[in-house]
């Protein structure tokens, strides 16, 4: 009986909001929704699915539950010291203005770290950021630029200082970044993509999807990509057979469209 619930809640899920959470890891998704729906008080995941489509606050906290808003400034330091002595470089000879994106961006840490990145190499309006996420809740968060310390510790300290307004125990981002990016809202497992990008990070975000959504998203982003540019994944997420997707590593966890 439960699984029967759960199997209904994805069909009611999917066709009132068009995300689709069989293409999300069963046992991971159902154990953290289930956690929310308990935590919330409802008995059944069909009831759960009926406050969530009464109550948008409910709705808002599923969709953070669900995709994992977790993020830093310059997360994995090492992999974006890579990117700025190795890939921005080569990337900006080819082309001279670099065209990315951040793919499932959650609260903004990311392309905002891409934007400071960037402002070493070129003028500021010259930098070309879309930032996508599927929370409307994250964008939000993201657009208002406001952080703890706490999500920039592995931040630069030069950058830091150059771009950051301390508020008490918070950090707003500077409208001079704010403004570099365009973020909006997208479902990368439904909604079609922009292309000729140079530059595309999704980062800590693919190993909650199924191989088969996974393989697909692969083939999606290059596409999406110019040949020559580069796909930037997170540290646990390394591609074992990147030539099926028209890819050759670049250095680790970086991987150039051939």
């Amino acid at each position: 009986m439960e699984d029967r619930d759960f199997v209904q809640f994805i069909a009611n899920v999917k066709r009132k909001t068009g995300i689709d959470l069989a293409l999300y890891k069963e046992a991971q998704m159902k154990r953290r929704l289930t956690s929310l729906r308990v935590k919330r008080g409802y008995n059944s995941f069909d009831a759960f699915f009926e406050g969530m489509m009464k109550n948008q606050e409910l709705f808002d906290e599923f969709l953070d539950r669900m995709t994992i808003n977790v993020s830093e400034f310059f997360r994995n330091p090492s992999r974006w010291q890579v990117l700025e002595s190795k890939i921005i470089p080569r990337l900006q000879k080819e082309k001279g203005k670099v065209k990315c994106w951040s793919a499932a961006c959650s609260t903004g840490e990311e392309p905002y770290s891409l934007a400071m990145l960037l402002s070493k190499f070129m003028p500021l309006h010259e930098i070309d950021i879309q930032a996508t996420d599927l929370d409307e809740g994250a964008i939000a968060k993201a657009k208002r630029g406001i952080y703890t310390d706490r999500s920039l510790q592995d931040a630069p300290k030069d950058l830091v200082a150059k771009y950051f307004r301390k508020d008490g125990v918070m950090y707003e981002i500077s409208d001079d970044i704010k403004r570099l990016i365009k973020f909006k809202r997208h479902n990368m497992l439904a909604d079609s993509f922009d292309h000729n990008f140079d530059l595309i990070i999704c980062r800590n975000v693919m190993i909650y999807f199924t191989e088969e959504a996974k393989n697909e998203l692969y083939h999606k982003f290059a596409a999406a990509l110019r040949p020559g540019g580069v796909l930037f994944v997170g540290s646990t997420e390394q591609i074992f057979q990147p030539q099926q997707y028209g890819f050759e590593p670049e250095d680790t966890f970086f991987y150039r469209k051939m």
